[in-house]
């Protein structure tokens, strides 16, 4: 039997979300317009600058941006790892009858984008960007439908936050496999020992939340010395987190209550910032017509809601799933619009799949941009203009 949901934590998660993705929009706009300014130079010059340490035992000196990108977010897939455990222990994903419809949309979602973009880029060096266009933003998603307010049925977005769930979960195990340089299995034997010593601390039920931090931040720089992405460390000691058996706080709610306002609205506006830096030069729209832009652009804005929307209604129509309660088919591509909006997971995936071509980077990163701006905007519109047609046909029929 499924165990009962801290209702508050979902609460919070979800709120907390809804006002990061404003933020995030804010940071966004700021990065676009310290690249497109004088600011521009210094501040590349501002992420290339080495801080931290190294001696003949530790290394740990890098750029601003790498501390950002593989130190920061890891922390970030700490609170998605947290959200995935949460809903597999207790929530959406608790059985098989919840977990279907968003597990099964969320196949479909990857599946579709991934294809379009491989369709478009076979044989070409962009190839193994494949994974952008597979990735939702939770920030930015859940933002959009905070927005909608009453105007959607709070089943949709239930199903929204789990289906982005799901999704990141795929996009980290991607990550794991595709995007990983040469191996040192010296390092991650160490981070498995690591391991293993959080499943036992697990096993023990010791719920001082420094029994798992301290030994994950070491495993942090064993996988990152590895060749496997740093940011792996922080999903799996998110997945060793003990639970309880009721509705009081858990270690894993408690660290996640803790963690989502900050990664919302200071970690991920950093990584949007330092990331999303794009300088507009002449040509660049032009790029959206490339093979990689038209992979990208259009894995996210119509491979998403195919996925999500054929995928979903196999399920249901099969008896394998049912759709949440007062939600029809036509929220159903709404909300496959809205996991359109790749942005965070997408760019990070930019990031990993052109590491040695800046200017790959900065085409990938602007289709993803532009792609996410579409996706946000018709699915906002779509979700609005249907909510207006039901309710003239309501008040249509409460007339007659």
């Amino acid at each position: 039997m499924a165990k009962l949901i801290n209702l508050k934590t979902f609460k919070e998660f979800f709120n907390s979300s809804s006002g990061g993705g404003v933020v995030l929009l804010i940071c966004v706009a700021i990065s676009l317009i310290i690249a497109n300014t004088e600011m521009a130079w210094g501040f590349e010059h501002f992420l290339e600058q080495k801080v931290g340490f190294h001696n003949e035992a530790v290394h740990l000196e890098f750029s601003v941006i790498n501390w950002i990108n593989d130190g920061l977010m890891a922390v970030f897939f700490l609170l998605v790892g947290l959200e995935i455990k949460r809903e597999i222990v207790e929530g959406e994903l608790s059985s098989l009858r919840h977990a279907s419809l968003p597990v099964l949309a969320a196949i479909g979602g990857v599946l579709v984008p991934a294809t379009i973009y491989s369709l478009f880029n076979a044989g070409t060096p962009t190839v193994h960007g494949w994974g952008i266009p597979m990735a939702t933003d939770i920030a930015f998603a859940l933002g959009i439908v905070s927005l909608l307010g009453d105007k959607v049925p709070t089943g949709l977005k239930i199903f929204l936050a789990a289906l982005a769930i799901v999704d990141d979960l795929m996009a980290i195990l991607v990550i794991a496999i595709f995007y990983t340089s040469n191996l040192n299995l010296e390092y991650l034997m160490y981070a498995g020992g690591i391991m293993v010593i959080l499943i036992i601390f697990n096993r023990l039920r010791l719920k001082n939340l420094l029994f798992y931090l301290i030994p994950g931040a070491i495993m942090w720089y064993l996988i990152h010395h590895s060749g496997i992405h740093a940011t792996i460390a922080g999903v799996l000691t998110a997945l060793t987190l003990p639970t309880t058996p009721d509705d009081s706080e858990s270690p894993l709610e408690k660290l996640e209550h803790a963690l989502t306002k900050p990664v919302n609205f200071i970690i991920m506006p950093i990584f949007a910032i330092a990331n999303t830096n794009i300088t507009f030069v002449d040509g660049m729209v032009d790029g959206l017509a490339s093979n990689l832009g038209l992979g990208i652009v259009l894995g996210l804005f119509l491979g998403k809601p195919i996925g999500i929307f054929v995928m979903s209604f196999l399920s249901v129509k099969l008896k394998i799933a049912e759709l949440p309660k007062n939600t029809t088919w036509t929220h159903v591509v709404g909300l496959g619009m809205l996991g359109g909006i790749g942005f965070t997971m997408s760019i990070f995936i930019a990031l990993l799949s052109f590491k040695t071509s800046v200017d790959l980077q900065t085409e990938a990163k602007f289709a993803v941009l532009v792609a996410s701006v579409l996706s946000g905007v018709c699915g906002f519109a779509w979700l609005s203009l249907y909510n207006k047609k039901k309710k003239k046909k309501k008040e249509a029929l409460a007339e007659a």
